[in-house]
């Protein structure tokens, strides 16, 4: 047949013969398949005619050609839209730059998407081609065994029975073989999906950058990962979900394809994906290549799950131990003591509230602090004391925080203890301030009251209005001030204010006893023959506390009785004993004297000292002031905490400037001359408790050996022993010295307290440690302060020490009974509480046997609560 008659049969088909100047396209590099002969189809230079083309060829060639033109026509479309997009809108053209790169992102976008396709496309049929091998030999196999088993069974049975078993099973194959690979297509379509969908993120976000022209804008995996990684942050529950969603899609995903590689049901196949995730060596028993690649695929993604699980877990646990050891767990407590701040008296203070719970079997008491927990600990397992059963737990945190207060449960705890920080007075007193204001802050309330350290008599005021009636202060300086004062004036009162103010001796209580209305108080006071009744709480003054009240006086259904006891559960009542009358005495009362006393050191609270030795001491009497302060400064800083010298009832004051470590300066003082002496903790180095007390120790020993040397008693002992002097001399010369002249020392550390009471020259106040003991009795009972602040008042009633000759009607001594003392002593309005015998060392408050008989000297001493004089 020629071409022309093929022509003519086919004129009215569309058909396309390449023409003497047709070139076939460049191939592009999509075309994965190529001869590798080149070819040589060129019109022109064949000398013969083409030849015919076969019909099949010449409709492939035509089809391509129109998807030639095709993609060329949507590409130069594209390529317009892009260069008008990328057109300014003032109508400049784009550079060549622009449209290189719009071309190159052109070509990008035509490659990308097709590789994708026919790389998942080949994969698909690759993976489905294995599979079908597979399972075609599981069937070939299966037919054979089945074939074996119907022959048998046809020599028993009927043709026709037998053609239609076998009808039923290849449908039953064949609808079960159909199953499985959809579950295999569909088990690998769904671990291709988040890298389509990744692909896909990533296409969507290239395209908006360029057309909207805006480079800085974020992709929208970025946003999805800034999405996720703030959901992972927020919900606590986050991870283990995660962790646990991928478990159970790996186990399904796992099964899927086990159905589609083996004969198994989908719940074995998804039990025996689940062993595989679960123990990664149970995948060796698999057979055949299909299962063995999907068990081998799922014991793997196992592994990395439960190498995450690990990590979770890991973290939680560190997370757990990291928040224990820096003090970040809640503490589920009730009526516990909770102590804010951190200072050198907390020792003391944890030490006083451990032997107070003692008698409870112990108790608890928190610690917050803006301190490492660790450090904290290691530094309350330094002070070497016993606890007695008593819990001491320490957490970081803040009370400015209400979170931080929570966290030590503050509505719940039966007492809040606020000490002030070591430093600056002010500052000190205005975080107090700031702390009462976020405890009174506390939505759910307090339980307990709030027990206050204060630095500055000044800031008490404010401090109290602010918290009101829940606010018990403590003004550690004045208190020390006092009783620096009064041990002045009477020696020996600082050990016996230490045996009463601390939890060891005894201390005051307060209880109600209905079995005593109706008494008197001059029969309430031998009521108890295990404490010493000081005062009564009477109901109907609204709960004040009278010290030292009228023996008229009759207890009224309500009130309560303040005692001196060893401990709250070591005193009851009991039935009057037989007590002597006391005879008659005739009431002598000294008259006070002028005395010369000297201030060594600069306090900021020494205008208040200066206030109540004016009410203390009587007229006449002198006040030197020794400090390195120079006098206009020292007027002026006294004008300033409103001091009014000219209103100076009772005292002179006397000032005089230099150095008390400095020996030249303190000869220049009439040192031999004082009655009194007090050393004080100068400001300058008061934080620095062990530099404070080396200069109160050093201004004591040359005090004591300039006035030594110049009492008469050195002239005597240098004619006993020859001119020499021994260590034996020297302080029997300082005991001399003492003898003639009291000397205070303030002491920080408990460690110099040793020092001083080795060598019995001198009395000292053990300040930081009396305020921690102040604090704790406060804290167990906020009705103590109220006597606290009696005791230390101007006015009011006050601890003394009287001699023995005051109580005696005989010179030499008398035999009589605690109680027959204590019924002569209530004829002067006095409470006897202890005495010191004259060879003693200590006093003894509230002693036993107080109807047992003793005798007694004239050199013995009584101690009482009695009116200020």
């Amino acid at each position: 047949m020629s071409l022309n008659k093929d022509s003519s049969l086919t004129s009215n088909r569309d058909w396309i013969f390449p023409s003497e100047s047709f070139n076939p396209p460049p191939r592009t590099p999509a075309r994965r398949f190529s001869s590798p002969h080149p070819r040589t189809t060129s019109f022109q230079n064949s000398p013969s005619p083409p030849p015919a083309v076969p019909r099949t060829l010449r409709r492939r060639i035509a089809h391509r050609h129109r998807i030639d033109n095709s993609i060329r026509d949507e590409t130069n479309d594209i390529a317009m839209r892009s260069e008008e997009c990328l057109t300014p809108l003032s109508g400049n053209k784009t550079t060549s730059l622009d449209k290189q790169s719009a071309r190159r992102f052109l070509r990008r976008f035509t490659v990308r998407p097709q590789t994708a396709c026919i790389i998942a496309i080949l994969v698909t049929c690759f993976t489905s081609l294995v599979h079908k091998n597979f399972s075609f030999h599981n069937q070939v196999s299966d037919l054979q065994d089945e074939l074996s088993k119907l022959n048998i069974r046809l020599r028993r049975c009927n043709i026709s029975d037998s053609i239609d078993i076998i009808d039923s099973t290849s449908e039953h194959n064949v609808s079960g073989s159909s199953l499985k690979n959809t579950a295999l297509i569909f088990s690998l379509m769904m671990l291709s999906l988040p890298l389509v969908f990744i692909k896909y993120m990533e296409y969507i976000s290239y395209v908006r950058r360029l057309y909207d022209g805006n480079t800085e804008e974020l992709s929208l995996n970025k946003q999805l990962a800034y999405r996720v990684d703030v959901f992972l942050s927020f919900h606590p529950y986050a991870k283990p979900l995660t962790l646990l969603v991928a478990t159970l899609l790996l186990i399904c995903l796992g099964g899927l394809a086990l159905f589609g590689v083996t004969d198994d049901s989908i719940a074995d196949c998804l039990w025996l994906s689940w062993t595989y995730v679960a123990d990664s060596g149970n995948h060796a028993n698999s057979e055949g290549i299909g299962p063995r690649l999907v068990s081998v695929s799922v014991s793997f993604g196992g592994m990395l799950i439960f190498a995450m699980m690990l990590g979770l877990v890991s973290d939680a646990i560190s997370e757990k131990f990291d928040s224990l050891r820096k003090g970040r767990s809640e503490v589920v407590e009730q009526n516990h003591t909770l102590i804010l701040g951190w200072s050198d008296k907390l020792g003391s203070l944890l030490n006083q509230l451990a032997i107070a719970n003692e008698s409870l079997g112990g108790g608890t008491v928190v610690v917050m602090a803006e301190r490492d927990k660790e450090e904290m600990e290691l530094d309350i397992a330094k002070m070497e004391f016993d606890f007695r059963g008593t819990s001491v737990i320490c957490r970081s945190g803040s009370p400015l925080i209400l979170a931080d207060l929570k966290k030590v449960s503050v509505s719940k705890a039966r007492a809040i203890v606020v000490l002030a920080e070591d430093g600056n007075a002010d500052q000190s007193d205005a975080r107090a301030l700031r702390t009462v204001l976020s405890l009174t802050g506390v939505k759910e309330g307090l339980r307990g009251h709030l027990v206050v350290e204060l630095s500055d008599l000044d800031n008490e005021v404010l401090v109290k209005l602010v918290g009101g009636d829940l606010v018990e202060t403590v003004v550690a300086h004045d208190v020390i001030g006092r009783l620096m004062i009064q041990c002045a004036r009477q020696p020996g009162l600082a050990q016996i204010w230490e045996d009463i103010l601390g939890f060891e001796n005894c201390e005051f209580y307060i209880k109600k006893w209905p079995q005593l209305h109706g008494l008197q108080f001059e029969e309430v006071l031998i009521s108890f023959p295990d404490a010493i009744p000081c005062g009564i709480k009477v109901a109907s003054s609204g709960g004040k506390i009278i010290l030292n009240p009228d023996d008229s006086y009759v207890l009224q259904e309500g009130d309560e009785v303040l005692v001196i006891a060893e401990d709250d559960d070591s005193y009851a009542p009991a039935a009057l004993p037989m007590v002597k009358e006391a005879s008659l005495m005739h009431i002598v009362r000294p008259t006070r004297k002028p005395q010369k006393i000297l201030l060594t050191g600069w306090r900021r609270d020494i205008v208040d000292m200066i206030v109540v030795l004016d009410a203390f001491l009587a007229h006449g009497s002198e006040l030197w002031m020794f400090n390195e302060v120079s006098e206009k400064e020292r007027e002026k800083k006294l004008t300033d905490g409103g001091l009014d010298i000219s209103r100076l009832a009772n005292i002179v004051l006397v000032n005089r400037e230099g150095n008390a470590v400095i020996r030249r300066h303190l000869e220049s003082l009439p040192l031999e001359s004082f009655d009194s002496i007090l050393i004080l903790a100068d400001e300058s180095v008061e934080d620095s408790a062990i530099q404070a007390d080396s200069r109160s120790l050093a201004t004591l020993l040359l005090i004591r050996d300039i006035q030594a040397k110049r009492l008469p008693y050195r002239e005597a002992m240098v004619s006993i022993h020859g001119g020499s002097s021994s260590q034996g001399s020297w302080r029997e010369e300082m005991q001399q010295a003492s003898d003639k002249s009291v000397i205070i020392s303030e002491i920080l550390d408990p460690r110099t307290k040793n020092l001083l009471s080795m060598s019995k020259i001198s009395d000292y106040v053990l300040s930081n440690e009396l305020v921690s003991m102040a604090l704790a009795m406060v804290a167990e009972d906020r009705q103590i302060n109220d006597v606290l602040e009696e005791l230390f008042a101007e006015e009011g009633n006050e601890m003394q020490i009287r001699g023995a000759d005051l109580y005696l009607c005989e010179g030499e001594g008398e035999e009589l009974s605690f109680y027959e003392v204590l019924l002569r002593a209530r004829q002067r309005r006095e409470i006897l509480i202890g005495y010191r015998h004259a060879n003693a060392e200590k006093a003894v408050i509230n002693p036993p046997g107080k109807t047992e008989r003793r005798r007694w000297s004239v050199k013995d001493v009584f101690v009482v609560i009695a009116e200020k004089e």
